[in-house]
């Protein structure tokens, strides 16, 4: 009998599914949950574009007829797709709605986005005839009280330059000699953003995906006992400074502002990256945040750097620039003194 090649996906990095044995069911809709480990096999002739994230954060092709391990869940990306399990319909189609292996309906897709991968629900993974779920295998924490200082990055929308920024700080960080902690509040599922801020350093890295959640597109109350979690986890790293990406925007359905709330005595220094300067100014009035640094896309030009420091009264530079790595390392300092050497 041919054994059935699988493909895990990076959601199904908190499990020992790709070194156990399972098996696959299908179950009816009514038993279908948000979190819930599926199989789902590719209905489309290989293009050399259909590309997954596996477990480590590695990028790979994926072809017709293989067959995916991933979880149910739900995305609504202003930029790029947005889809839920929800609206599946019988036929059972649906689509990778992020490289992660978040599996849902697509409802909407930017027409500047390439196709979405097309899948087929072969059935739930089952282990001694229970679901395999995300939060099945989110190991117990003791509750600790998360009041590390950090520095959050916040955004007008994704895509703004919340990951690039979180790496040049970390870098700048540890030249200093602090331990870091990188951290992902909300969003939806990839491992490749905190990946990078390990890459530039960070000694550790978390995210929702550690608490079960394959995106925050949650209600609250789904939302709120996982980041009590998360913090307890990030509390427990002997950390000197977290550096943390609310994902997406504050505005967009993904909880950040319920994030932001939880960590807001802990924040020493708020970097909010624009995609465009107007939006600036409507995330800081409707958060009653004043950022330390403006930067991101919308500093790409002296023009959008004008007009940010005129509508909004704060400081606006881009951190790609080499020129302005004195101006963040003083601001750097001042935020963090005494720990910023």
């Amino acid at each position: 009998m041919e054994r059935i090649r699988y493909v895990f996906t990076s959601l199904t990095r908190i499990s020992p599914l790709p070194n156990t044995e399972f098996e696959v069911t299908p179950l009816s809709r009514q038993h279908w949950q948000t979190g819930d480990y599926v199989v789902a096999e590719v209905n489309e002739p290989y293009r050399g574009t259909l590309r997954i994230e596996h477990t480590d954060g590695r990028m790979a092709e994926v072809a017709e007829g293989d067959q995916l391990v991933g979880a149910l869940g739900e995305r609504y990306a202003t930029m790029e797709a947005t889809g839920t399990w929800k609206v599946v319909s019988k036929n059972n189609h649906m689509e990778v709605l992020t490289g992660a292996g978040l599996f849902g309906k697509a409802t909407s897709r930017s027409m500047f986005l390439s196709p979405l991968i097309p899948i087929r629900y072969v059935g739930h993974v089952l282990q001694s005839g229970k679901k395999a779920t995300m939060q099945g295998f989110v190991p117990e924490v003791d509750f600790q009280k998360f009041n590390t200082p950090t520095i959050l990055m916040v955004g007008t929308s994704m895509s703004a330059g919340k990951t690039t920024a979180a790496r040049i700080i970390t870098r700048e960080l540890k030249k200093t000699g602090q331990r870091i902690l990188g951290a992902k509040l909300t969003g939806a599922g990839r491992y490749r953003d905190m990946l990078s801020v390990m890459d530039a350093g960070a000694d550790a890295i978390l995210d929702f995906v550690d608490v079960g959640l394959p995106s925050t597109v949650c209600p609250e109350e789904t939302y709120t006992p996982a980041l009590e979690k998360l913090l307890s986890m990030m509390a427990h790293q002997p950390a000197d400074v977290a550096v943390v990406e609310i994902g997406a925007s504050p505005l967009e359905p993904y909880n950040g502002d319920v994030a932001i709330e939880a960590i807001r005595d802990c924040i020493k220094c708020t970097v909010l990256c624009a995609s465009d300067p107007y939006a600036v100014y409507g995330v800081m009035k409707a958060f009653d945040l004043k950022p330390d640094i403006v930067s991101g896309v919308a500093t790409n030009t002296k023009a959008g750097i004008t007009l940010i420091e005129k509508l909004c009264d704060v400081k606006a530079f881009n951190l790609l620039d080499y020129d302005t790595t004195p101006q963040l390392k003083q601001i750097l300092k001042e935020k963090l003194r005494p720990a910023f050497a």
